[in-house]
């Protein structure tokens, strides 16, 4: 057991971490949703929503998997470079402890939705209501370390992003052409539903002390190569799976809206997700890309048939596929992607981009 003297020398370089941490250091940044920012937390699940084994991880700087669903660095990576920041471990990972614990946190799980019973097929996965907990947790942790105020200060001022509701159609509503909630609603209203189960889940990161939430609509449904080889019959993007995009999107702006006008605050900010992909899908060649519609990792039509392993097709250069496996984006697709989330305009930022953010925020 330590000694109370080396309990203490511990606890004064933590909070001196701390205090450097609110003087202009970056500040905390902590991450919930799907696969799309994941940073390993399934690793540590008997789940097959894992992306723990080659080819994933490629080209990161191990070049070894680490559960990102990514051939390198995801979108939490690039914004933690973007704010200077070192990347935020998985929760579930066993180093994080101690200053690890005041970079922030990664809480996402692949395969979970905006509903509870979204990606049932992957079973333990880590859903968005456990997601919540394990927040309360983590701050329970960081309040034995520096008391309660500096915890609150910490994550009153901490970046927060969280990406769901693309597993809500892709692995619930659209999962089977008789799915129990395709029976139940149909797009347009499930889609209002999935909306207002997401207004709970950012008022409850609202009460859990979030004052900056980063909240990513879906991506084109309909576009990426998982889509193209299942339900496009000319190459074009699938019909039902995009209007899904068409729907959710606006929707997720109109309630963030109208939580800030609630709240008194601009604390929600929308980025327009379907937008920024759009972009390259639409011409990939302007972004430097050769195709928006074959995978580089993966087989069948448009390599978007099952999941990427080391028996899949693989592209030799990743830079020129805007997507990596039959639904995740490529590292250089991602580093677009933030790009625009921090000096992107209001087409695609909503009320303000994350630059303007941070302007104000240091003010």
């Amino acid at each position: 057991m330590p000694s109370p003297i080396f309990a203490t020398i511990f606890l004064v370089v933590l909070i001196g971490t701390f205090v450097t941490c609110t003087k202009g250091a970056p500040r905390a940044f902590f991450v919930f949703g799907d696969s799309l920012v994941d940073n390993g937390n399934n690793n540590y699940l008997i789940t097959s929503a894992r992306a723990d084994s080659p080819p994933y991880g490629i080209d990161y700087l191990t070049h070894r998997p680490t559960g990102r669903f990514s051939n390198g660095f995801n979108i939490p990576d690039l914004i933690s470079q973007e704010l200077g920041a070192e990347p935020t471990l998985p929760y579930l990972d066993p180093g994080l402890t101690g200053d690890k614990l005041l970079v922030g946190a990664n809480f996402a799980s692949a395969g979970i939705g905006i509903l509870n019973d979204t990606g049932v097929q992957f079973a333990n996965i880590i859903r968005i209501s456990q997601q919540l907990q394990n927040f309360e947790q983590y701050q329970a942790r960081v309040s034995a370390l520096l008391g309660e105020e500096q915890t609150q200060m910490l994550v009153n001022k901490a970046l927060v992003l969280i990406t769901l509701g693309g597993n809500d159609y892709v692995n619930n509503y659209f999962f089977t052409p008789v799915s129990a909630r395709r029976l139940q609603y149909n797009l347009q209203d499930f889609s209002v539903y999935i909306i207002s189960e997401y207004r709970k889940i950012l008022m409850r990161l609202y009460d859990l002390g979030a004052r900056r939430v980063l909240v990513t609509g879906s991506g084109p449904l309909g576009c990426v190569p998982s889509s193209l080889a299942s339900r496009s019959t000319n190459g074009e993007c699938a019909e039902e799976p995009q209007r899904a995009s068409a729907i959710f999107n606006p929707l997720l702006v109109q309630m963030i809206q109208s939580l800030n006008q609630e709240l008194g605050s601009d604390i929600f900010v929308a980025a327009n997700a379907v937008d920024m992909q759009n972009d390259f899908i639409r011409d990939p060649q302007a972004f430097g890309f050769i195709t928006s519609k074959v995978a580089c990792c993966g087989q069948g039509p448009y390599n978007g048939v099952g999941i990427c392993t080391a028996a899949s097709n693989l592209c030799p250069n990743r830079d020129l596929y805007a997507f990596w496996d039959p639904f995740h984006p490529t590292e250089r697709a991602n580093k677009i992607i933030v790009q625009t989330i921090f000096t992107g305009s209001d087409k695609y930022m909503t009320p303000m981009n994350l630059s303007t953010i941070m302007a104000i925020d240091s003010l």
